[in-house]
């Protein structure tokens, strides 16, 4: 007597899956840090954007607005030179990038950033649009 085991098409392919997400080489990929981004709106008035950049200065990280959307870019690098040591120039970089569409209501002229203890936040407050006009219909004499 033949066993007789109901076709999954789909089983092939969870099989796959489980196997390239519990594989050991992803581990640096599931281990690296990438910073935190919170992107909200406070009552209808504004949008919010908080970056957590804490190993960044002000001096490397540059907001600015390109065709209606907000970037925030941040770059370091790091250079040192030790006549004591044997190699020449020890270099490190890093770097953070962001680019988030605004909103229709965004007034790009007033927004603000500051950074505080690693945190940027930069605020796009919302301009009022103008309300839907009413046209009253009138009946027609036929």
């Amino acid at each position: 007597m033949r066993n007789i085991t109901k076709y999954d098409p789909f089983a092939e392919l969870q099989a796959l899956q489980d196997q390239f997400f519990n594989e050991d080489w992803l581990a640096p990929i599931k281990s690296m840090q990438v910073p935190t981004t919170d992107i909200y709106t406070e009552e209808d008035k504004q949008l919010t954007v908080e970056a957590h950049l804490p190993h960044f200065a002000e001096k490397d990280i540059d907001v600015h607005v390109e065709k209606g959307f907000l970037v925030i870019r941040a770059e370091k690098h790091e250079e040192e030179k030790d006549k004591k040591k044997k190699y020449v120039v020890r270099e490190s970089s890093s770097s953070f990038y962001r680019r988030i569409r605004l909103p229709e209501a965004a007034d790009e002229d007033k927004i603000e950033a500051d950074i505080d203890k690693g945190i940027l936040k930069v605020v796009v407050p919302f301009k009022e649009l103008p309300k839907p006009k009413k046209i009253s219909i009138k009946k027609s004499n036929q």
